[in-house]
């Protein structure tokens, strides 16, 4: 059974730097590409980095040059290094996996593409 397990959430104020971390388990069939979301309060959820099979990184306009999405070589921790936090970014953040994408150019308009969600963690940006 496939698991996706976010933690690292938490509250910070506006300027600082959170990191958050997705545990992979289950998955044996090589890496995948996978991605974090996040969704504000009344508001729909939003794509704001992916990493596909390549290691090739995307990047909501939103957030690129603040946040910067890796993973471990094992391909099993995704990591999402949050600086220059701003309220605007409080969400919950929800981190996803996918065996059908291979190449981003862009973030999946349709979320559907990704076959795993995590639970989710909230990260509150205090100002």
């Amino acid at each position: 059974q496939v698991q996706l397990v976010e933690s690292g959430g938490g509250s910070v104020q506006a300027g600082g730097s959170l990191r958050i971390s997705c545990v992979l388990s289950g998955w044996k069939y090589g890496t995948m590409a996978m991605g974090w979301y996040r969704q504000a309060p009344g508001k729909a959820r939003e794509g704001i980095a992916g990493i596909d099979v390549g290691s090739n990184t995307v990047y909501a306009d939103s957030v690129k040059g603040r946040f910067t999405i890796s993973r471990d070589n094992a391909g099993t921790t995704l990591y999402l290094q949050m600086n220059s936090l701003k309220s605007e970014d409080t969400a919950s953040y929800y981190c996803a996996a996918s065996s059908r994408i291979n190449l981003m150019e862009s973030m999946p308009n349709n979320q559907e593409l990704f076959d795993y969600w995590g639970k989710g963690i909230q990260v509150t940006v205090s100002s």
